[in-house]
């Protein structure tokens, strides 16, 4: 993989024709140590947010030791790259001989669920001649409000707290060890989202009288795009802290937490070419098909930035992008806020594509991505902090 400092190095020496997604592996360092040090708990990267096996390695390295995997492709890909990592199974529901392989070939022992028939499932696929798994983790997923986040997870999975009582105290039965797990839904603005879940959590446990061996507050945790400024994440780990206190669990209970945007989204970001200008619209090589589909499909806005050798001195205006197939639904509709006198044949940095980027790219209509690049300067945006020399080398318009 080759080596720049930033987009304009990219552009300049090697004036793309395609998408060049730039990686910075120090940004994803950061962040993990981030969470190593200041979450209350275990953090585990939620592989689906970014499935690159350097982003992965890259996070080993910097002290992440579990993986939140949600299918049994996840499973192959990390237990391949990390033989010693800790890989836990939370999709809710799965197949049986996703749960047999996980568990009989890939050392899998924690396993999410959220009905009856998903306990019975993992109990089946586990044993041996008959005889149940005696080494299970098992996590009941509780279904919580998504209220204070940007993207709902709230109607696809899940048992009420309310109606729980029946199945935690099964799964109590088959598991070494029980836990709870839930989700307040992706980029969650208020720390109060998890206060209200773990809230839930307490009424669930009062209902079915059980020994809950561990909480896992799940993911949600933010990053910084524009218009979307959570407070610092501090604020949330104190929340979390105080309500799991609280909480009527085992002596030895372990509290989990499974950032993926929050571990990836400054992990990288894509150089896109414009390739025509009509009025306010931007046609580039890259859209809904590509890096972009969040852009497209739930209006999510991303930092961009010209890149160009020379500075603008036009005024910013706000710009729709189309992107590069056929289909009229490959539209982003922003604003994307550029220089006004931005024209084809420039190129663009947009940031924060570390999550839900590159790992959302189809082949549709032919477009594919191009070259991946190490990139050595800072992400457009930060929820961790720089050092000075490290944000002396940030380049705002590039």
């Amino acid at each position: 993989m080759h080596e720049n400092h930033n987009a304009l190095g990219v552009a300049l020496g090697q004036k793309p024709t395609q998408p060049v997604t730039l990686v910075r592996p120090h940004a994803a360092h950061r962040a993990a140590r981030y969470f190593l040090e200041k979450f209350p708990g275990t953090s585990m990267y939620a592989v689906k947010a970014n499935p690159s096996p350097d982003l992965i390695r890259a996070l080993w390295d910097a002290g992440i030791t579990h993986f939140d995997v949600a299918s049994i492709a996840e499973v192959r890909l990390v237990r391949g790259l990390l033989p010693h990592a800790t890989l836990c199974f939370m999709h809710p529901v799965k197949g049986q001989e996703a749960i047999a392989e996980a568990y009989k070939v890939h050392g899998v022992r924690t396993f999410s669920l959220d009905s009856l028939i998903e306990l019975e499932k993992i109990v089946e696929a586990t044993s041996a001649d008959g005889v149940a798994a005696s080494d299970l983790t098992l996590c009941v997923r509780l279904r919580v409000s998504s209220s204070h986040s940007k993207l709902s997870l709230a109607s696809k999975f899940g048992v009420a707290a309310e109606d729980s009582a029946p199945l935690l105290m099964a799964t109590r039965q088959a598991a070494d060890a029980l836990g709870i797990c839930f989700h307040v839904g992706s980029q969650a603005m208020s720390p109060q989202a998890y206060a209200e879940a773990l809230a839930q959590v307490r009424v669930a446990i009062v209902a079915a009288g059980v020994t809950v061996d561990v909480v896992d507050v799940g993911g949600g945790f933010p990053s910084i795009y524009p218009g979307m400024e959570p407070s610092a994440l501090d604020g949330y780990f104190e929340v979390i802290h105080r309500a799991y206190e609280a909480l009527p669990v085992s002596y030895s209970a372990e509290l989990w937490c499974e950032p993926g945007r929050a571990l990836s989204a400054e992990y990288a970001s894509v150089l896109v070419r414009v390739e025509a200008r009509k009025d306010d619209v931007l046609y580039i090589n890259d859209g809904a098909y590509g890096s972009l589909f969040d852009a497209a499909h739930v209006a999510w806005r991303f930092p961009v930035a010209l890149v160009r050798n020379t500075d603008s001195r036009a005024k910013t205006m706000g710009f729709s992008f189309y992107g590069p197939t056929c289909d009229d639904m490959d539209f982003m509709h922003g604003p994307f806020d550029l220089p006004a006198d931005i024209q084809a044949g420039d190129y663009i940095e947009v940031g924060m594509l570390g999550a839900y980027g590159s790992a959302m790219r189809t082949g549709f209509n032919g477009f594919t991505a191009g070259a991946t690049v190490i990139a050595r300067d800072e992400p457009m945006e930060t929820a961790y902090g720089v050092t000075e020399e490290s944000e002396a080398k940030v380049i705002r318009l590039r």
